[in-house]
């Protein structure tokens, strides 16, 4: 606080220092004691200074506005403050000539001040150093004193310049004061201070401001906890929240945000329960939480909760509004002997769940801390896998036949006919198969109509491309000057997020294209390895109230936008375009796999929509509402992030829509093995989503009766399906063994006749919706339908099936790669 008090036309002040004779100055007063006046007790005061004229007049002022009185000289404070501790300390700016080492004792008027030198002829004025301030010194003395840290400290100055004063004030004075101020200004000023102790943040139990626990206070309180006997403690666990955002809010905003960032996720924490009831703060921005006698399931839980909310809730920092993404490192407390590693531990885990950003809290594992030249072994496990994964073939024939031919043959011996049952639940599930696939196909007919009009005005939109440049480099120009040349009646930003193992010269080009259109955003993704990562880092930057994810190969039709806001207007959150092939004519598998994309995105999707009462986000042409993105986020460890965020948002009530209308054209695999690799990833994808989601959503109560029974077909059959059919095989060697030879089988049983023409009639059928429904461009390719009809009835469902009972043997043996789609630029099919 500046105090500075010069004399003015309001009067003479009156002064805290007379003269050196003990006489008020020319113009000034000396406070007299008011014997009427009942006593006042101020407190103790300890006065620093050089004893002098200048100690006693101030000691007498301190004494006759009611304090006690002791006295220290410079390097002394630490002795008399151990001895006696005071309530405040009062001490007196000094100075030193730099020239003659002189100390100047009282303000520097014509009795004190040395002789004017003049810079003329002979003089050496220019040649004289600044004064040094002892008083800087004593301020550093009394602070670094342990018991002076938290001591309320006075300066008294005769020289109240505005630049000595800040000095004063950054070293760690609490006030200055000029000794032309009243006396009953300075015993205000000490009885202020000593109402209100002045104490350095660090010093505290708690931030006054944030009500969260200095690092030192929280590491004690984890130090008790652990402390606890095992028995009494009851479990509990450590967790450390990082923010994704920090580094580039600091950037911009200044280190204050480390604060505030840390008050707002104290406030989400309080908002939401007293699931954690010790907050602290480090330094570094980091929010500490300390969750005794908790579970680990109920505190992973409450963690996860907590950072959804914190990802849902746009935040005010250093008067910005941002969008915060917590990055959680939790241990259990249990078997953890010393704080500090305790929380290095955690923080590992945080740095781990940075580079995720999907705000799953993540828990400490030993190798998130690499020991230095340490040779780590590999596991046995990692040798095994390897090769039973080359044998997978071989493995799924056993599983899938041999193993079923020696179950029926030994049921059959012990007197039981389990082959003949199994016969007609695979003609069942064979004819449920094609039984779905026509009500689809039915249902698709009549699926929900874009809405004309939007319900409410255009807002800004962003566009997401999530890009891995060294795959898609031949083919990210073309994909951003098609969203350049997009069609949107409000403000819209592209948001190119990519990862890159090396610099690439196609980055040149994008960063000439970005200067040129301000409306691109490049976001290089440092230590990305995954598409769900370049998601999760965009999110958060993204300035839209929606958001549509395209795949770098992808170009939306001009109107995507604007449509896609018809939906989000009218109640929708998430809303998935038509995914169309554009480079059909590139090869047969291409050919193959446009027709299959028909039949997927313009018929299955639409009609499973209407029949279940839910849809699916595809990956890729799909639209989110932001605050809704930020919240469900994008799982990378689960290789289809898409399938599996869409479980995560309608499990809390979020409603998509489907339109086929709603058009992005995109390019297939042009060869069999990447269509493999493609579908393999798809399939082992569905899969794990399967394992996760399908329990929980039987059991969750926000689902219907009639999605729920659309998640068992969806999760459950599609999954028991490819090897159900497959039961065809061993039924045959069971059915053969028993009646001596395939000649002697009866071929012609009506029923099953009856069940394998119905079964081949779905393909001819939904190849016809494919074709009904198809886009123009492709329409007029009847040859293609028909090629898929014949290709997809005799070959391609079986590829498919194959290609699925592999993927459920990687995911048993834990071959979790991804495979990535090879891209390269190909001719278009002509648009009609």
């Amino acid at each position: 606080m500046l105090t500075s008090h010069p004399t003015g036309p309001q009067g003479p002040p009156t002064a805290l220092l007379g003269d050196t004779d003990g006489n008020p100055r020319a113009g000034s007063t000396v406070l007299a004691p008011d014997h009427d006046a009942p006593p006042r007790r101020g407190g103790h005061v300890l006065v620093v200074g050089t004893p002098g004229p200048r100690r006693e007049r101030l000691t007498r002022t301190l004494r006759a506005t009611g304090h006690d009185v002791s006295h220290a000289p410079p390097g002394e404070v630490n002795r008399r403050v151990g001895q006696a501790p005071p309530d405040a300390i009062v001490a007196l700016d000094e100075r030193i000539d730099g020239r003659h080492g002189a100390r100047h004792d009282g303000p520097l008027d014509g009795r004190h001040e040395p002789a004017e030198r003049s810079g003329g002829d002979g003089g050496d004025g220019g040649d004289e150093e600044p004064a040094h301030r002892p008083g800087l010194d004593v301020i550093r003395e009394i602070r670094t004193v342990p018991a002076g840290q938290a001591l309320p400290l006075l300066m008294v100055t005769a020289s109240p310049e505005p630049a000595g004063i800040v000095d004063m004030l950054r070293q760690g004075a609490d006030d200055c004061i000029s000794e032309a101020s009243d006396p009953v200004e300075l015993s205000a000023r000490i009885e202020a201070k000593l109402r209100r102790v002045p104490v350095p943040v660090e010093s505290l139990l708690k931030d006054p401001r944030t009500g969260l626990y200095s690092h030192p206070y929280f590491l004690d309180e984890l130090d008790r906890e652990l402390q606890r006997p095992e028995a009494g403690r009851r479990g509990g666990v450590l967790a450390v929240v990082a923010v994704a955002e920090m580094a580039a809010l600091e950037a911009r905003l200044g280190p204050r945000v480390r604060r505030e960032v840390a008050e707002r996720l104290a406030g989400v924490a309080e908002r939401l329960g007293s699931f954690c009831d010790r907050l602290g703060r480090h330094d570094d921005g980091h929010l500490l939480m300390l969750l005794p006698g908790v579970d680990e399931e109920t505190a992973r839980q409450s963690l996860q909760k907590f950072a959804t909310t914190v990802a849902g809730t746009r935040f005010i920092v250093a008067d910005e509004n941002v969008r915060l993404t917590p990055a959680i490192g939790w241990l259990p407390l249990t078997g953890c002997a010393d704080g500090t590693q305790a929380l290095g531990q955690a923080r590992d885990a945080a740095v781990e769940a940075l580079r995720h950003r999907d705000l799953r809290p993540v828990r400490y594992a030993p190798w998130m801390r690499p020991a230095a030249h340490r040779r780590r072994r590999r596991p046995l496990s990692s040798l095994i896998r390897p090769a039973l994964a080359s044998l997978s073939p071989v493995l799924a024939l056993l599983l899938g036949i041999g193993v079923p031919f020696a179950l029926y043959q030994q049921t059959y011996e012990l007197g039981w006919d389990l082959g003949s049952a199994m016969y007609w639940v695979v003609v069942a599930g064979l004819v449920l198969s094609a039984l779905l696939i026509v009500l689809e196909c039915l249902y698709s007919l009549d699926s929900a109509e874009r809405p004309e009009r939007p319900g409410a005005p255009y807002p800004p939109a962003s566009a997401v491309i999530a890009a891995y440049l060294p795959n898609e480099a031949a083919t990210i120009v073309d994909t951003v000057e098609s969203f350049l040349r997009l069609d949107y009646p409000g403000e819209l930003e592209i948001v190119l997020a990519y990862n890159t193992p090396h610099p690439l010269p196609v980055e040149d080009t994008l960063r000439e294209m970005a200067g040129r259109d301000p409306r691109l955003v490049l976001l290089p993704v440092a230590g990305s390895t995954s598409k769900a990562q370049n998601i999760n880092a965009a999110v958060t930057r993204v300035r839209g109230e929606f958001v549509g994810i395209f795949d770098a190969d992808h170009h939306p039709a001009p109107t995507a936008f604007q449509d896609a806001w018809h939906w989000l207007s009218n109640g929708y959150d998430v809303v998935q375009g038509h995914c169309v092939i554009r480079n059909g004519d590139g090869s047969r598998v291409a050919e193959l796999v446009a027709v299959e994309f028909e039949a997927i995105y313009a018929v299955s999707h639409p009609g499973r929509t209407r029949l279940y009462g839910f849809g699916v986000f595809g990956g890729s042409n799909g639209f989110w509402r932001t605050d809704l993105l930020a919240r469900t986020r994008m799982h990378g460890s689960m290789l289809t992030e898409d399938i599996d965020s869409t479980l995560r948002a309608l499990s809390e009530g979020a409603r998509f829509a489907v339109d086929r209308t709603l058009i992005s054209r995109e390019l297939a695999p042009t060869t069999l093995k990447a269509l493999w690799n493609q579908r393999s990833r798809w399939a082992q994808g569905w899969l794990q989503v399967s394992l996760k989601h399908l329990w929980r959503g039987l059991r969750s109560p926000v689902f219907t009766a009639r999605q729920k029974l659309g998640l068992l077909v969806l999760l459950g059959w599609r999954e028991v399906q490819p090897w159900l059919t497959l039961q065809i095989l061993p039924i045959l060697l069971y059915s053969a063994w028993r009646t001596g030879g395939f000649d002697r089988l009866d071929w012609a049983v009506p029923v099953c006749v009856l069940a394998m023409l119905f079964t081949l009639a779905a393909g001819p059928v939904q190849a016809l919706f494919a074709w009904r429904l198809a886009v123009p461009e492709l329409r007029a390719r009847r040859r293609w339908f028909w090629s898929y009809f014949f290709v997809s009835t005799f070959f391609y469902s079986h590829f498919k099936n194959m290609v699925a009972r592999q993927a459920h043997l990687k995911e048993a043996l834990g071959d979790r790669q991804w495979r990535v789609t090879p891209r390269a630029a190909a001719k278009a099919v002509a648009r009609r």
